[in-house]
């Protein structure tokens, strides 16, 4: 219980030792359903979702994935980075070193990057991030089984098993994997962070393990009028993803690695 709350006070001889504990249950039960932005600590916020969390295992039932149309990813909007930020935690950095050092540095998840077709010399903007690889090479490398790939799909990082080599940064071919340099100055309950380990985007698996149905960068994207990101189900033939990859052409990034991404593009 938060140290704050304070003691039930005891009652009368009188009173029946069941209204008591109905009592003491019910100040319990508001105590719990404070605010979730309250502070408990320093540095460490609540988060809160409203589904009720997972019950039942992963399974390889579903396979997760995003659907990325680039010739709806506005240029110069960051939209889907912020969103990234905020819901992670990651926009509670406090800056190191210098400017550029600190650019280097960052823990980023999500981030804008521009291909040019060198026949048409065409121009693409996307979204990238980690692809979410059905043989990642992340996990292939990995000496503690820190990096790991769930039944669902998502690739993650244990962070209690992660000793910061590196090794899953150096064979990534997406460069979606960050470094924590620094102390966390601070985190999210649902996204617990920690220097001296390696981090990237998991699909927002808190969202996942509380049965909501999209992420925070598709959500962003939507509220601002694009809808380049579409997410869900690769393995249902009804879900929106499916239904919208056999309307459009769409490929994975590096497909000559034969990863089989969960993350597909089009107009690319």
């Amino acid at each position: 219980m938060n140290e704050n709350a304070t003691r039930i006070a005891s009652t009368s001889d009188e009173t029946p030792a069941s209204t008591v504990d109905a009592g003491r249950r019910g100040f319990i039960g508001t105590a719990a359903g404070l605010s979730a932005a309250a502070l408990v600590a320093p540095g460490v916020f609540l988060h809160s979702v409203a589904a009720a969390p997972r019950s039942e295992p992963v399974t390889d039932s579903v396979r997760w994935g995003l659907l990325i149309d680039t010739a709806k990813c506005a240029d110069g909007c960051s939209a889907c980075v912020d969103a990234c930020d905020r819901e992670n935690g990651l926009d509670l950095q406090e800056p190191h070193g210098s400017e550029s050092k600190w650019e280097h540095q960052k823990a980023v998840w999500i981030r804008k990057i521009k291909l040019q077709d060198n026949q048409t010399g065409r121009i693409t903007q996307l979204p990238l991030m980690c692809q979410h690889c059905e043989h990642p090479p992340c996990v292939d490398v990995c000496p503690t089984g820190a990096s790991f790939k769930r039944a669902d799909g998502i690739v993650m990082v244990d962070r209690h098993l992660c000793i910061g080599c590196r090794y899953c940064m150096m064979a990534c071919p997406y460069k979606a994997r960050s470094f924590i340099h620094q102390p966390t100055t601070g985190q999210l309950t649902a996204v617990p962070r920690g220097k001296g380990c390696v981090e990237s985007c998991n699909l927002c698996v808190h969202r996942r393990d509380h049965g909501e149905e999209s992420t925070a960068c598709v959500d962003a994207c939507a509220q601002e009028g694009h809808g380049a990101i579409v997410f869900g189900d690769l393995k249902d033939p009804d879900s929106a993803i499916s239904q919208r990859l056999r309307e459009i052409p769409s490929r994975q990034i590096r497909e000559d690695l034969v990863l089989n991404t969960g993350v597909r593009y089009a107009g690319v």
